[in-house]
């Protein structure tokens, strides 16, 4: 089923899942439902009803199911979100998600070390450089054997393909894919300093796809005075300054930064661990040097070198870039909605398959509450029926004003947030800015009581 607007939001993004049986679709759209109505509570809890709870739990325990046929649709969707939009960026990262608390569970590998047993979750969320999250391009899970312990000190000698850092690779071809179906867009592929890997840029290259990456190593220059990557770009004229926000990290609020910046066409050396190998040749990229010359006292100062595929031959080209790192911001934001706000690590199912196949849903859901939430910032004045259902902006407006006649218009997708995020916390206060994720989330729980109370006194 493609977006549209007499479908909810759930059946846009599940509806068109093929699952071997239309009966499988109707209980993974039920189900989604009630995990986006109440996204932090247990399982029992969401369900509300024994039925309901057994339903869901026979269909995650269904191997029939398969998590990226879930998400099939959800990643249809996101071509009908692109459309109109210039510049995609496809920002892929990675988190662990841990279940040691829940040692019963079968079928998890190892974290950190043997003592900590979860999965790994990689997903490649797609983002406008206005910071608006479209959706997610790619969702990689995998349990690490606890094989694998004791061979970081061989990684150097073992082909990418035998790697856990194949994931990079794994975005980007995704990343490909999802541009030749979409040729009016540009995509652009961010990874952070793990990303920073010589097979990222020749498959880069390869795929012809662009790519930014923070880099993580002073790599050999190929350049005639043999520079590494870090002097040769100190020894680079400062262009111009920028000035950045810095998110609030523990311990440290938000602070405003203001970054040097300098910029160079480099070509960057192979490792030196594979000189054996044959016909390895420079890859010629554009570093852009952002560097926080003077931080407040106390404060570390930010800098980032960062490397790029696209063509930097101005000043206005590498704010560009910088502005594009910090979209990757966003999935960050988003592992913190799902384990924060949907509570991902607190799931109790059994088995890793029954997790993995909870997890599909859980990142729709959790990317809705970005969505919703940056949608309001990038086009405040967008009526906000088109993201929520009649009953819902409804009760929101009359439990809002107090009143129990609707207006015959829905309110701006601005004001609306506004009032979801008050039902969350949010004061509203004008210095208080926009309401964020957390108190979105919270808000959009009380608004499903809220709609379900107005549908019944409706009769609806």
């Amino acid at each position: 089923m493609s977006p549209d607007q007499g479908a909810t939001w759930v059946e846009q993004e599940f509806g068109g899942a093929d699952l071997g049986d239309p009966r499988l679709t109707k209980r993974l759209i039920k189900i989604s439902a009630k995990f986006a109505a109440n996204p932090g509570a247990s399982l029992p809890l969401a369900c509300e009803t024994p039925d309901r709870l057994k339903a869901a739990y026979r269909f995650f325990d269904n191997d029939h199911v398969n998590e990226l046929e879930i998400l099939e649709p959800h990643q249809q969707a996101n071509k009908t979100r692109m459309a109109g939009q210039a510049v995609v960026l496809a920002v892929q990262d990675t988190t662990q998600l841990d279940f040691t608390h829940h040692p019963a569970t079968t079928g998890l590998g190892m974290l950190t070390d043997t003592a900590h047993q979860g999965l790994f979750y990689h997903p490649t969320l797609l983002v406008t450089p206005e910071k608006v999250p479209l959706g997610l391009a790619d969702h990689l899970v995998w349990e690490r054997p606890a094989a694998e312990c004791g061979k970081k000190h061989r990684r150097k000698q073992r082909p990418i393909s035998d790697k856990e850092s194949r994931k990079w690779l794994h975005s980007l071809e995704k990343t490909a894919q999802l541009q030749a179906e979409t040729p009016q867009v540009y995509l652009v592929n961010i990874a952070d300093r793990e990303g920073d890997i010589y097979d990222y840029f020749v498959t880069a290259q390869r795929l012809k796809i662009d790519v930014l990456v923070r880099a993580a190593w002073d790599r050999r220059l190929a350049e005639a005075d043999g520079d590494h990557l870090w002097d040769h770009l100190a020894a680079a004229a400062v262009t111009g300054e920028l000035d950045i926000e810095v998110p609030r990290r523990p311990g440290k609020p938000a602070r405003l930064a203001r970054l040097a910046v300098r910029y160079r066409r480099v070509s960057l050396q192979p490792p030196r661990s594979r000189y054996q190998e044959k016909n390895l040749e420079p890859v010629t990229v554009w570093a852009v040097y952002a560097h926080e010359d003077h931080p407040p006292p106390g404060q570390e100062a930010v800098s980032w070198m960062l490397l790029t595929t696209v063509p930097v031959a101005t000043l206005d080209e590498a704010t560009e870039k910088i502005h594009w790192y910090t979209c990757r911001w966003q999935i960050e934001l988003f592992f913190k909605i799902l384990k924060s706000g949907c509570k991902i690590e607190q799931l109790q199912l059994e088995t890793a398959a029954r997790l993995r196949r909870c997890l599909a849903v859980y990142a729709v859901v959790a990317w809705r509450v970005m969505f919703l939430t940056m949608q309001a910032r990038a086009v405040p004045d967008l009526p906000s029926d088109v993201l929520l259902e009649l009953a819902e902006w409804q009760a929101l407006y009359c439990h809002h004003h107090q009143t129990k006649t609707p207006p015959p218009q829905p309110p701006t997708l601005a004001v609306a947030v506004r009032m979801i995020g008050r039902l969350g916390g949010f004061i509203g206060r004008k210095s208080d800015g926009h309401p964020g994720s957390t108190v979105i989330w919270r808000g959009l729980q009380r608004l499903q009581d809220l709609a379900a109370a107005w549908r019944l006194w409706r009769g609806a």
